[in-house]
């Protein structure tokens, strides 16, 4: 009786629906982020259009706010075939793929024109990193939007580089870490389920973060300003284990492919909507929300030089390939 409850509780934690049992196939997907954010929605939409339009031969399993792994795990745990799917930032796969870091070069991607530009299906930047990532055992399903970076902080908003001097800074990618260095801050590389804590404990003075992330992890608790930078584009990816969409039927992998399209569209149409919830959501917890003014945008951007170089220096020619096609945007 134990293990029929304890089943019970587990099948309505992730919203499994009755015909789950009987499913041909199960796909389970880690997720850093809980539930009830936009992200981990966009996965509940997926979920019930793969259960529905199989039958239930499909089950989609979601398991949140790295019950399982990680963020940094989830790029080896797929790979490997140790879960079948996973949401992850997109950078954490530098390590096999640098060039994924285009991202993250300050201001390349400064307005949605470009944003939408770069990610879509078929893009001189997007095609050559999918096919990369392809090259480490997953498949890239769909893109998920999450907004610009923003920093946040305690005791005031940032009015440029000059305060970051000496603070110590929660980064979620390697190039935003050399872009706080070259800004006069000390990176530290910390998960996004361990944020939270991080600002509580003081472990850094300064974090960055898509605004979307202040709302569904309620950082308003631990930190008091939003200064709305915009330095980077912070996009997810769901990734499938390659044996594992190999050994998908055609019709099944028309399934999924058609519920990852949707869901891809679905958040990038409501990605502004979204941050625009989030910045009033945190002024009404009490946070302060700071636009630069230009004359602050520009000293940001003028310590930006050296992080160019860095990325080019060190990603080669697929790094190249893609710098040079967002230039162009």
């Amino acid at each position: 009786m134990k293990k029929i409850a304890f089943a019970a509780v587990l099948m309505a934690s992730v919203g499994f629906a009755g015909a789950v049992q009987a499913a041909d196939v199960t796909l389970r997907i880690t997720s850093q982020l809980p539930l009830k954010s936009h992200i981990g929605q966009n996965l509940l939409m997926f979920k019930k259009e793969v259960e529905e339009k199989s039958n239930g031969d499909i089950a989609v399993e979601i398991y949140d706010s790295a019950q399982l792994y990680k963020d940094k795990e989830v790029p080896a745990a797929v790979g490997s075939g140790s879960i079948e799917m996973g949401s992850v930032s997109l950078t954490r796969y530098v390590g096999d793929v640098p060039a994924v870091d285009i991202f993250y070069q300050p201001f390349m991607f400064d307005s949605e024109e470009k944003v939408r530009k770069a990610v879509v299906k078929g893009s001189p930047v997007r095609d050559p990193l999918d096919a990369a990532i392809a090259e480490t055992g997953s498949k890239v399903l769909w893109w998920q939007a999450y907004g610009g970076a923003i920093m946040l902080s305690k005791d005031a908003p940032l009015h440029g580089p000059k305060d970051l001097e000496g603070k110590k800074v929660r980064v979620f990618g390697k190039t935003l870490g050399d872009f706080v260095a070259a800004a006069g801050g000390a990176p530290t590389l910390i998960s996004g389920s361990e944020q939270y804590i991080a600002y509580q404990r003081g472990t850094v003075d300064v974090g960055m973060t898509g605004v979307s992330g202040v709302k569904s992890r309620q950082l308003w608790e631990v930190m008091d300003n939003i200064t709305v930078t915009n330095n980077a584009d912070v996009e997810f990816i769901v990734v499938v284990n390659n044996d594992v969409w190999d050994g998908l039927s055609d019709d099944q992998r028309a399934i999924v492919n058609d519920a990852a399209m949707n869901a891809e569209k679905d958040v990038r149409d409501r990605m502004g909507a979204i941050e625009a919830e989030a910045y009033e959501a945190s002024k009404e917890a009490g946070m302060t929300v700071y636009y630069p003014t230009d004359e602050e945008l520009a000293e940001w951007r003028a310590v930006s030089q050296p992080v160019y170089d860095s990325f080019l220096e060190e990603t080669g020619d697929l790094g190249k390939q893609v710098f040079e096609a967002a230039e162009k945007f």
